[in-house]
């Protein structure tokens, strides 16, 4: 059966805080060391740059769309998704390699070999530290019960089956951390973080934006419109006579 645990509020003023605050200020600096590491380039291109705002304006019109008349919203879904000239339309030959266009790129090569060994100093680093001075300390519970399929990802490093699944280690809490900070990183740097964010994610080649347009494309080609402005009388009628009654 698995045992409750008392948690020393020590460890929550030298462990779960300390480690908090280090993963944060680490990937602050770790985008501005990151920023001061790229060469100095020319313009953005201008095709790159009308792709992603175009990305930008069909999102809003995804998200957006049902606050518009049906007739508004079927012409400017023609007007991103027509097949023979739409802006979401990529026609067959013209996909870009991310890879090719790298190589064909060295300061692209640079660039990408500069963020990737930004990421991995820092991470090996801040793995060695953690290991080191905060191995084997039970750090927090988690709020809410869990199965025992969790209990590889938090309680790394403690090795009692006893011990509920809800409790994470802090080496677990670190890897916590490190892939879900991602949201505060956003909300904090920008969306060029999300950018590095998107590269890494794709090996460091970048987003390739070929997929991008027809991943838009289709998002837009199936959704379901539904007017939301005739029903609002009704909505608000309902909240006001809940609120009477």
């Amino acid at each position: 059966m698995a045992e409750d645990l008392v948690l020393d509020t020590a460890i929550r003023d030298w462990v779960l805080i300390p480690l908090s605050v280090v993963m944060v200020l680490i990937g602050v600096l770790r985008y501005f060391v990151s920023k001061l590491m790229r060469s100095v380039s020319q313009l953005p291109d201008p095709k790159v740059v009308k792709e992603g705002q175009v990305i930008v304006r069909a999102r809003n019109l995804r998200s957006a769309g049902n606050f518009i008349p049906a007739r508004a919203f079927r012409s400017r879904r023609t007007y991103f998704c027509n097949e023979e000239n739409g802006l979401l339309h990529v026609p067959k030959g013209q996909a870009q390699n991310p890879q090719a266009q790298m190589f064909s790129d060295p300061n692209m090569a640079m660039d990408m070999m500069k963020k990737n060994l930004s990421m991995i100093i820092p991470q090996t680093l801040t793995f060695a530290w953690v290991n080191f001075f905060f191995s084997g300390f039970v750090a927090a519970k988690i709020p809410f019960p869990l199965t025992q399929r969790f209990r590889s990802m938090l309680q790394n490093g403690i090795d009692l089956s006893t011990v509920d699944v809800s409790y994470v280690s802090s080496r677990s809490w670190y890897f916590l951390n490190l892939f879900g900070l991602r949201g505060l990183f956003s909300l904090i740097l920008g969306e060029e973080n999300e950018d590095d964010a998107n590269a890494n994610a794709n090996g460091g080649f970048g987003a390739d934006p070929t997929k991008n347009l027809s991943a838009e494309k289709d998002g837009l080609d199936i959704i379901q419109h539904e007017w939301v402005l005739p029903k609002f009388e009704q909505r608000a009628e309902a909240v006001l006579r809940k609120l009477v009654s």
